[in-house]
């Protein structure tokens, strides 16, 4: 049980670090293609869509599973502080079941905390996007 514990603790809250770098990469990326895109520039409006949209989808899923990360997390930590319920033969010490569960809901928190600014920000270069199409209809439009 100490080897769950351990994954909890370290594994768990790793892969949601690992998350957060994807995204904070991953958006920095992005943020600067939009600021350097010119619309003129692409004659084809589907070659424009794929490089707008590109990497999005990494930070979407992110978004959307780092709290079933974090709850993975949360449920082996539980695991954990049962099982010392259990070895302790009914001699319960309160404070250490508290504060397992305690330890247990921080992992719930932090997939949290990595997927609320991931979707808020896949829903703002998602807008981007939908603008950048805009104004390149409005300019192959002008054209014709």
């Amino acid at each position: 049980m100490e080897d769950i514990k351990l994954i909890v603790d370290y594994g768990i809250l790793g892969v949601l670090l690992f998350m957060s770098i994807l995204v904070l990469g991953y958006s920095l990326e992005r943020l600067f293609f939009y600021k350097s895109l010119h619309v003129k520039d692409y004659i084809n409006k589907n070659l424009l869509e794929r490089e707008l949209t590109n990497n999005l989808t990494i930070i979407s899923l992110i978004g959307s599973n780092a709290p079933y990360v974090g709850l993975l997390g949360t449920v082996g930590g539980i695991m954990v502080v049962f099982y010392d319920i259990g070895l302790s033969g009914g001699a319960l010490d309160t404070s250490k079941v508290i504060v397992g569960l305690a330890l247990a809901l921080k992992v719930t928190a932090a997939g949290l905390i990595v997927a609320i600014p991931s979707t808020i920000i896949y829903g703002g270069f998602l807008r981007k996007v939908d603008i950048a199409l805009s104004k390149w209809e409005d300019e192959f439009i002008k054209k014709s």
